[in-house]
């Protein structure tokens, strides 16, 4: 008997909870289409399946490429230096359990990274980042930023295309920024 209060008592809390997450906030951003907690916690599964199965084949350079992951749908993002790069990571995304359709968002960059130039990629990335997340008008923590060479590659399922204009924008003042390449996607 007391377990089955204890149980209700913990399922009006949650409910209490989960009710007072879904309340709109002072701006309201473009709606975007909902999933299920099932749903998201799926998608995690799958982005960090994807990510250990680039991360296990020796000719990708996984550390360059950015998995993201909404009802299936997965996004590649990222640089690589060659077409056959590129062709294996689409091929091993696409084999892993989960995966509905892959979309091919990968960049191509012919010249080697240098050290220097790698410190001024991070310092560009983290202005970026800083900036998206200071524009409240910007869901910016569905934005994933890279940057190579000074280009900087915003990718990422978004709720809408003002959200990837002003993104963009943004992106493109920030100091240090050659060129904003985007890769994001509207959710459906």
């Amino acid at each position: 008997m007391r377990t089955q209060i204890e149980l209700l008592a913990l399922s009006a809390a949650l409910t209490a909870l989960l009710a007072g997450c879904d309340q709109p906030s002072a701006v309201a951003p473009a709606a975007a289409p909902s999933t299920t907690v099932g749903t998201v916690i799926d998608d995690s599964i799958v982005s960090a399946s994807v990510k250990a199965a680039l991360l296990a084949d020796p000719d990708i350079k996984g550390f360059d490429l950015k998995v993201e992951t909404r009802k299936g749908e997965v996004l590649l993002s990222g640089f690589v230096d060659k077409q056959t790069q590129m062709d294996i990571a689409v091929t091993v995304a696409g084999a892993v359990t989960g995966v509905k359709s892959v979309q091919n968002n990968v960049s191509l960059q012919s010249a080697a990274p240098t050290i220097g130039g790698k410190v001024d990629d991070t310092l560009v990335t983290a202005k970026v980042k800083a900036a998206l997340l200071a524009d409240e008008s910007i869901k910016s923590l569905d934005i994933g930023v890279i940057t190579r060479q000074g280009e900087v590659q915003l990718s990422g399922f978004v709720n809408s295309q003002g959200q990837i204009d002003r993104a963009l924008a943004v992106a493109d003042s920030i100091e240090g920024v050659c060129d904003v390449s985007n890769e994001m996607s509207i959710k459906k």
